[in-house]
């Protein structure tokens, strides 16, 4: 282990010595657990750190001046759309798509370092539940989606087939997460097609560039941005265990979409038959200055800008048919190969630029108190995993419908956007959509017919509460054989047991 006085050195060069003054105060434990956190961080890189979060967040924020003349959206000929296109293409990407899942080739990444702390809650926001009658969690959500497009792969090609599941967590987030896994003996997924491992983290810095304390014995750190992907696939050497496996396509998405669909057959199948090394899955804004990144291209090169870069009347021009000319929102939803992956890892990743996230970061002030600060206090410095989009030969676009696709939970309630009350009401909304075009009636407490209402309020609930287990329907498929000339009284939950039932021959 590192002595004092090479730590004291090393913080000199950084211009961070003030990170060992209580130094005097504490037991030789936490002096132990100290050193070896400051001797992990490099002097070089520690100060210019703390230089670029200090500038950074120096520089005047809003639109960028001279942005508007660069801007362009994606050409027509890289955007493919999921409900505008005619059924025989969206079946060709499909069938393309199920293909190289069936092939073994396809694999999904979870993101999921950050804390459910907007949600206030202390744990992953993967093990939240939002109130569905099944009382599932965002995690289960998802591995059951991973093994219903599984089952269907390998029913169209007469296989088993895996998609294996990688899950990016953080210092935060891994153990809470392994543990929920364990707990729930992995949601019957084979534990070995299970791969977890960390991003990095870096130290908070304060607006004049000083790293922060958060206890007298420990710094502030905080996870490196979605973007701390690229180097946490090269620091756990996760590209070559999907060479081993031989996947050749990554799915990578973030843990707060309820209604996100992992390794989509349609998006896979539309990249793979465009030749895309990388993609984006977007929706059309919901209105002008909406908070949202747009996916579009600057000087002609692909990559997302950020609503707080793009001025108000940009943000307004309208295109020939009538619609927002800026309109193709970043949902965090990627396709790349494994071999762009490569690329970015070996070559692009240090061209990466950090952006600024300013936060409220605990701290020990002069006299070693803890402070919880009211208002932001702290740097953050975050990298972001669109930031790559600039370096793919062949960048694609796939805009999906909100209301199938998109919605994610960020803020806790009352929060009238992307809460947990949205989030339900997003999925119930599907399912009760699904369950009518399958041919579902319904019926209230009373045994009274509850209206057909395809077209639901927005933010309202659907007439009737119907949850489809992810094990039974992938995407609203194959529902008519339990549904058709049925009456279902709500809340009716579609799992695998009922749908057995449902299966058996009706006595006359």
């Amino acid at each position: 282990m590192a002595s004092e006085q090479d730590v004291r050195a090393r913080l000199q060069r950084a211009g961070q010595e003030h990170l060992l003054r209580f130094w005097a105060e504490l037991a030789p434990e936490s002096r132990a657990a100290l050193l070896a956190e400051l001797a992990l961080l490099e002097p070089e890189a520690l100060r210019e750190h703390c230089r670029r979060a200090a500038e950074a967040c120096a520089r005047p924020h809003g639109p960028l001046p001279g942005l508007a003349e660069r801007l362009r959206p994606l050409p027509a000929e890289r955007v493919g759309r999921a409900s505008r296109s005619d059924p025989e293409t969206r079946r060709r990407w499909e069938e393309e798509g199920f293909r190289q899942i069936a092939l073994n080739k396809v694999a999904v990444l979870l993101l999921a370092g950050g804390q459910g702390t907007r949600l206030g809650v202390t744990y992953p926001k993967g093990m939240y539940r939002v109130g569905l009658p099944s009382r599932k969690t965002l995690y289960q959500l998802q591995a059951e989606r991973i093994r219903r497009v599984e089952q269907l792969a390998g029913e169209r090609h007469g296989t088993r087939c895996t998609v294996p599941w990688y899950v990016m967590t953080s210092e935060f987030t891994l153990g809470p997460t392994a543990e929920f896994f364990r707990e729930h003996n992995f949601f019957h997924l084979d534990p070995a097609n299970v791969v977890m491992f960390e991003q990095r983290l870096l130290p908070a810095v304060t607006f004049d560039g000083k790293v922060i304390l958060e206890r007298k014995d420990k710094v502030a750190m905080a996870p490196d941005g979605n973007g701390g992907l690229y180097c946490a696939l090269e620091d756990h050497k996760i590209l070559e265990d999907m060479e081993r496996r031989g996947v050749e396509f990554v799915h990578v998405y973030c843990v707060d979409n309820i209604l996100v669909r992992l390794a989509d057959p349609v998006f896979i199948g539309f990249c793979v038959l465009q030749g895309a090394d990388c993609g984006a899955k977007v929706v059309e804004k919901a209105y002008p200055e909406e908070p949202v990144g747009v996916v579009c291209q600057v000087d002609g090169v692909p990559q997302v800008v950020e609503y707080s870069e793009i001025s108000p009347d940009t943000a307004q021009l309208r295109a020939s048919d009538g619609g927002l000319l800026y309109n193709a929102g970043n949902i965090c939803n990627h396709f790349f190969t494994r071999g762009f992956l490569k690329a970015v890892t070996r070559e692009f990743e240090p061209l990466l630029k950090p952006h600024v996230a300013v936060k409220k970061v605990p701290y020990v002030d002069e006299e070693g108190n803890l402070v919880k600060p009211l208002k932001p206090n702290g740097i953050k410095m975050e990298k972001f995993v669109f930031d790559v989009f600039r370096f793919a030969k062949n960048f694609v676009a796939f805009e999906v419908l909100r209301e199938e696709e998109f919605s994610p939970l960020k803020n806790a309630e009352p929060a009238d956007r992307d809460s947990p009350r949205t989030s339900r009401q997003a999925l119930l909304a599907q399912h009760y959509r699904w369950a009518l075009q399958a041919g579902a009636r319904f019926l209230d407490a009373h045994g009274a017919w509850l209206p057909e209402l395809p077209g639901l309020p927005p933010n309202g609930d659907p007439p009737a509460i119907c949850e489809i287990s992810p094990l039974v329907s992938y995407s609203g498929e194959g529902l008519e054989v339990y549904l058709q000339g049925r009456e279902f009284q709500s809340p009716f939950i579609l799992d695998e047991d009922q749908a057995r039932e449902l299966l058996q021959p009706q006595e006359s």
